[in-house]
């Protein structure tokens, strides 16, 4: 019997935006709340769990079954970090071999066939590579098993690009499926007027801001010591900065079809929040 009341979601985002720390700060904010979360690296970096464990290099789903076969057991594949939080890891295939995204097709099936999508889970969360959403890393989306997506960006042109471009791919699997876009997460560069550019970007997909974070140096502290901020320094004002963010999740209700820009309009957009001159002084001989 599906677990009715499970939220599976997907994290998306530019390459380099900071998902997976994003997601894993965010996750330990939910275990806080005494939320059961399932983490699933969908990067074959293989780095979506690696504050959540400690830094415990985790064996991938696709490594595990090209070393010991079919007959997995469901522990060598998942395990338990920070807040009882589940983690898995994916993988890729190996270098110039294959697709990528078979990856999370793969692990999913599997995760279902070893029963890993328990009735005590809240949430399940898919971070997933990538600037577009195709091939194997839209099959979260695209097989219905996410039926919410985030967006996490900045204020940075290419970051912009990459959030408008994903929610093409949303809009077009929403029309089939039930996937809807929750929001946009601004993970801070501290570029100029950074905030109002998001509400704005966010206000033209027809979406909202769902959380501002604000750039800390003490994120980059706690990634060194292999933790996320709220188990490195429990007590820093970042902590409860993702501690907000998972709550604004939690009580998130507004789900939408984005409705993307055209490549004119975002130029627009980008020029009145001053973006488009920083490209041209960045690019003038």
């Amino acid at each position: 019997m599906a677990n009715e009341s499970l939220r599976q979601i997907a994290i998306y985002g530019k390459g380099g935006i900071g998902k997976s720390t994003t997601t894993q700060n965010l996750t330990a904010g939910l275990t806080e709340l005494g939320k059961h979360v399932m983490v699933v690296g969908c990067d074959p970096k293989a780095d979506s769990t690696r504050l959540l464990l400690g830094g415990l290099a985790q064996k991938t789903v696709l490594d595990t079954l090209r070393d010991e076969g079919e007959d997995v057991e469901l522990d060598s594949i998942l395990k338990e970090g920070f807040g009882g939080t589940r983690c898995v890891e994916s993988g890729g295939p190996e270098p110039g071999v294959g697709c990528a995204g078979r990856g999370i097709i793969t692990s999913i099936g599997l995760l279902e066939r070893l029963g890993a999508y328990t009735d005590d889970l809240d949430y399940v969360f898919y971070d997933v590579l990538g600037d577009v959403v195709c091939g194997g890393f839209a099959m979260p989306i695209r097989e219905g098993k996410a039926k919410e997506i985030y967006i996490v960006a900045s204020g940075e042109m290419m970051s912009l690009y990459a959030a408008n471009n994903i929610s093409k791919g949303i809009a077009r699997y929403a029309k089939k499926g039930g996937v809807r876009l929750g929001g946009i997460i601004c993970n801070s560069r501290n570029v100029d007027r950074e905030i109002e550019l998001l509400r704005a970007f966010a206000k033209e997909l027809g979406t909202q801001l769902i959380h501002f974070v604000p750039r800390d140096n003490i994120v980059q502290h706690a990634e060194i010591n292999k933790k996320t901020v709220i188990e490195y320094k429990p007590d820093a004002h970042q902590a409860d900065e993702y501690r907000q963010l998972a709550q604004s999740i939690e009580d998130n209700e507004n789900f939408v079809i984005p409705t993307p820009m055209t490549q004119e309009r975002l130029e627009e957009i980008l020029l009145e929040y001053g973006l488009m001159d920083n490209v041209e002084d960045d690019y003038r001989i």
